[in-house]
């Protein structure tokens, strides 16, 4: 059982609806209903006021969370670290994996972390190539021979951790189940790939998502921009703060679409929020979801 199953059950098994449930946190009812439906995760403040509320302990609430954070430190672990001396563009090539975190450190390197529970060699099974060119560092990660795509996809995570005051751009290619964007200072992200999962949370810059399957993401806190461009495509984008962001449509053929309480809403987002979601691209379709 995850956490949102969890949270169901112990919710109704005191008789709280899930407005009384969010009037005592001081979140709206949508929320509690994207954390039951496993489309996002309270902040650890909100975890506390929940165990409070429930009278468990936090361990008793997320318990999945748990044992999955036991789990990991059975991992089997490859880390590539790198200097950067200065300003960089990166340019990084992951190929496959099962998912992806792109993050920010507060050291002058950055760090490429390859784990898995089931493959032991990981150093010898995937290689990573630097190439640093003035102000730009390419970076691939190269499987070897008899390493098959399915392994890759199946088993192995990647941290990306960029330097804070080092990075300003960085391009990333990867076909991935799960993207986590989160915590990452710089100016702009550029992600060409097939992730099914998408979760942002906490980017001080833009976020660019560009690819030809479809999109479910997750915007928690702060994002500057996020820009979908897309062929032929959909894309759902899940808010809390409806009121942070305005809508645009750069597209050609795009349209965007507005859902609220699981039901289509003509009414746009506000139009005087500070942040921007966009779809550009060609036929396709973004549903904002708040």
């Amino acid at each position: 059982m995850d956490f949102g199953d969890r949270l169901k059950q112990i919710r109704t098994s005191q008789g709280l609806s899930q407005e009384q449930l969010a009037e005592k946190i001081g979140v709206s009812r949508q929320a509690i209903t994207k954390w039951e439906t496993k489309k996002g995760l309270p902040d650890i403040e909100n975890m506390v006021i929940l165990a409070e509320i429930f009278k468990v302990t936090l361990d008793e609430l997320v318990l999945q969370e748990s044992q999955r954070i036991q789990r990991q430190q059975n991992l089997y672990e490859s880390e590539t670290v790198y200097d950067i001396d200065g300003d960089k563009h990166f340019d990084i090539r992951m190929g496959s994996a099962r998912s992806v975190v792109i993050t920010s450190g507060s050291d002058e390197k950055i760090h490429i972390k390859l784990q898995s529970e089931t493959l032991e060699n990981l150093s010898s099974l995937y290689k990573i190539k630097l190439d640093e060119k003035r102000s730009k560092l390419d970076i691939d990660c190269i499987a070897k021979k008899g390493v098959t795509r399915y392994e890759t996809e199946a088993s192995v995570d990647v941290i990306l951790t960029l330097p804070a005051d080092y990075t300003s751009h960085c391009e990333i290619d990867a076909s991935t189940k799960v993207l986590r964007i989160e915590n990452l200072r710089l100016s702009r992200l550029e992600y060409d790939g097939d992730a099914r999962q998408v979760f942002i949370r906490e980017v001080s810059g833009s976020v660019e998502m560009t690819g030809k399957t479809d999109y479910d993401i997750t915007l928690e806190g702060a994002c500057a921009r996020l820009d979908v461009n897309q062929f032929c495509a959909n894309a759902i984008v899940r808010i809390a703060d409806p009121a942070a962001y305005k809508a645009e449509n750069n597209g050609r053929k795009c349209s965007i679409v507005y859902r609220r309480d699981g039901e289509i809403s003509e009414e746009p987002l506000c139009t005087e929020g500070e942040q921007v979601i966009s779809v550009s691209g060609i036929r396709s379709e973004l549903v904002i979801d708040c």
